[in-house]
């Protein structure tokens, strides 16, 4: 039987670990870490997403801030208002929660966040350093992935990793981070997508099977090494009458087939879901914790 790869269970014993961390500033006499997370409009989805990345900072001890503007702002609104975050010495990380109303640019709202207080790790600057293997912001998914490898104890080094998609979210950051010669890395990578010929001769390649392409239940039995490590980024909801709300989440991977092949993998939900918010909480505490080293966040007066 497989090792379930929980990242429910991972996030609370690596938000347990920063919630000490946090206290431990807070007695030297420091301010709680501050992330300020703007919502614009009301999808559902998004809702509860940046209500999860509240909850998360309420637990771990940082200050969170939702900042909630109605859908018909203006693109030159929400600049501003970013601008004014990125001038605040006392806000450590922005995230503005994607999709955005049509009307206002992605990229140049992504863009027009500071790199240092980019704790999503979409800014092209964070990209870069990503792809030139040096230490700054990681993509908040990707980097989630590799603390819930950590924390479960899998071991990365020299093994084959594959990569099924090459997102900007996840799949193409995943393969630079497996890749680099850190910790969480150093494995040898292929990166497979739409235009992959024999992309089964890959998959059976992999000892690590990361995959991250919206088909549910894609990746079969058959595609898979026996003992592989299989990571389900996939989270798409599809119509199942046996439930209340009348849909399910499903994964990428057909989970009851390959499980019996793997020897490690993440469930949906509970894999990576609660992974990525942990990678934006860890982001948030590196950019703080850096801000403190440099002497820029100042002790609190005394009373």
């Amino acid at each position: 039987m497989a090792l379930i790869l929980n990242g429910a269970d991972a996030s609370v014993a690596i938000r347990t670990a920063m919630a000490g961390e946090v206290a431990n500033f807070d007695a030297q006499g420091y301010r709680a870490p501050h992330l300020v997370a703007i919502l614009v409009g009301t999808d559902g989805g998004s809702m509860t997403y940046v209500g999860a990345k509240k909850k998360a900072c309420d637990d771990i001890g940082f200050t969170g801030t939702v900042l909630h503007f109605e859908a018909d702002i203006t693109e030159e609104f929400l600049l501003n208002e970013i601008n004014r975050i990125n001038q605040d010495p006392s806000i450590d990380g922005l995230i503005v929660q994607l999709p955005l109303p049509k009307h206002i640019s992605e990229e140049k709202v992504t863009e027009a966040i500071l790199p240092e207080k980019d704790v999503d790790g979409f800014h092209d600057i964070n990209m870069g350093r990503l792809a030139k293997g040096s230490d700054g912001v990681k993509p908040a998914t990707p980097y989630g992935i590799t603390l819930l490898l950590k924390h479960y104890g899998i071991d990365i080094a020299g093994k084959h990793a594959v990569v099924l998609g090459r997102s900007n979210i996840v799949g193409r950051p995943m393969s630079m981070l497996l890749s680099a010669a850190a910790d969480y890395g150093n494995a040898t990578v292929t990166l497979c997508h739409s235009r992959t010929q024999n992309l089964k001769d890959y998959t059976l390649q992999a000892d690590i099977l990361v995959v991250a392409l919206g088909k549910p239940g894609f990746v079969t039995a058959d595609m898979v090494k026996p003992g592989a490590v299989v990571v389900d980024v996939g989270t798409t909801r599809v119509d199942d009458a046996t439930k209340k709300a009348g849909w399910k989440l499903m994964g990428d991977v057909d989970y009851a087939a390959v499980e019996p092949v793997a020897s490690a993998i993440t469930p949906v939900p509970k894999g990576v879901g609660p992974m990525t918010i942990t990678g934006l909480m860890m982001n948030t505490l590196v950019v703080y914790k850096k801000s403190v080293e440099a002497g820029k966040i100042a002790k609190k007066s005394p009373a």
